[in-house]
């Protein structure tokens, strides 16, 4: 990052320490009314009450940004979406392997292309930043092109960002399909090339297992092993037909995720999107492998999968975070949904403290991602990553909070009735991104 003049960013500060168990938890957050955050270098140096960071500016020309009365938090973090399915999003279908079929291996195709790759990756990332997004974990096709457009954006825009070129050698149409040797070159060409450049992280991302052979799955292990910095990412027990294929496809495997833990895909840094019909021994592995349960709520709901069971796989140890999984997904706004994942919790009797929910978006995934000393917080230290709410953007957010009386409420309204015209403005390492 070239240096810049230092920035401080005046507002209602809101950072987490932990997961709250409701507003008493005041141990688990820490929320300044008249707050500020001095920025260096693209970096949080300061931290506090406005006058007492003010009181510990440096010498020299300083830019002042007062944001009152809107609420500043760590921006947001996405654990699972597709770059490549920007043009698939509200595709009409039936289920999840039909709609992989109909709509997302045709619009992955085009990705082939450098310069169709060029021209999605500028408009996702605008998107992203658009809905307080600052930092996601996405797949990428299976054409290297991708993964080279998806990180030189990144790049460009001094985004932390975590994705990889995706596997798959089988049960897809042949201008998709790679093999598991040259998935294993590609991929680590890409690792080599990418991983920790900047601030970007390579994930190796098998698709899932219907699309993978054993060789690959091996390769992905393999790959896994010599790497152990970056994480995995895939799919699993998302839709009942897909784990019928997948028991016939790998029969001897005792379940789903058995078939990722035999060729050593299980760890802290290994991401399983969806999660929701698990079967006991498959959540005890993945509280003792210490992989995270990814829930997408508007993908579960739009695809007819089934309901996250966020207590049961909290409760049995796991991990958990919460994406969009766009294009399945139905918004890029992690605001509308933390609304559907409320509702989809609601329906199991779950209820979701709003305080909780924005940890989840921001601490919470980047725990997930075990890159809290980057970002997910406004600490002292960490990546000038935030955005900034205003829960007034529209009239019926307006009216409701003429009668809001607590930040729990404030929150609640942000994310039942927010979306992108709720973000007041997303600072990328401490640089201004103004909304599309």
């Amino acid at each position: 990052m070239p240096n810049r003049s230092p920035l401080l960013l005046r507002g209602r500060l809101l950072s987490f320490d932990a997961a709250p168990a409701g507003a008493e938890d005041t141990d688990a957050y820490v929320y300044e009314e008249d707050g500020a955050l001095l920025v260096i270098d693209g970096k949080i140096a300061a931290r506090g009450r406005y006058e007492t960071v003010r009181n510990r500016l440096p010498d020299g020309d300083i830019e002042e940004v007062d944001h009152r009365p809107h609420l500043l938090l760590p921006g947001f973090i996405d654990t699972h979406l597709h770059f490549p399915q920007v043009q698939v999003i509200a595709s009409w279908a039936d289920q999840l392997l039909d709609w992989l079929n109909d709509y997302t291996f045709p619009a992955e195709q085009r990705f082939a292309d450098k310069h169709h790759g060029d021209r999605i990756a500028g408009a996702f990332y605008d998107l992203l930043l658009s809905h307080g997004t600052t930092t996601a974990v996405a797949y990428c096709s299976s054409h290297p092109a991708s993964v080279e457009a998806y990180f030189e954006e990144a790049d460009r825009r001094g985004m932390l960002m975590l994705g990889g070129k995706t596997m798959m050698d089988r049960n897809a149409p042949p201008e998709l399909c790679d093999t598991a040797q040259n998935s294993y070159d590609d991929s680590k060409a890409l690792l080599q090339k990418w991983h920790g450049r900047g601030r970007a992280h390579y994930v190796v991302t098998p698709r899932f297992a219907i699309t993978s052979t054993p060789a690959q799955l091996e390769a992905a292990g393999a790959l896994l092993k010599e790497h152990p910095a970056c994480h995995l990412q895939t799919h699993i027990n998302e839709n009942y037909n897909e784990i019928a294929l997948t028991k016939e496809l790998y029969p001897d495997a005792a379940h789903y995720l058995d078939v990722y833990e035999s060729f050593g895909l299980l760890g802290p840094k290994t991401l399983l999107g969806h999660c929701i019909h698990m079967t006991g021994h498959e959540m005890q592995r993945m509280r003792e492998t210490g992989s995270v349960a990814v829930f997408c709520p508007t993908s579960n709901l739009f695809l007819g999968s089934g309901l996250f069971d966020k207590a049961g796989l909290e409760s049995a140890g796991i991990r958990t975070s919460i994406a969009t999984d766009i294009g399945g997904g139905t918004s890029y706004s992690l605001l509308r949904t933390l609304d559907e994942g409320y509702k989809v919790l609601q329906l199991q009797r779950q209820r979701l403290h709003p305080l909780t929910c924005f940890y989840w978006i921001t601490r919470g995934n980047a725990e997930a991602l075990s890159l809290t000393d980057r970002v997910g917080t406004l600490d002292e230290g960490s990546d000038a990553d935030v955005v900034v709410l205003n829960a007034r953007a529209t009239r019926p957010m307006a009216l409701r909070m003429e009668t809001v009386e607590s930040l729990a409420e404030e929150l609640f309204v942000l994310q039942t009735l927010g979306d992108d015209r709720a973000i007041a403005e997303t600072y990328v390492a401490g640089v201004a991104s103004k909304p599309v």
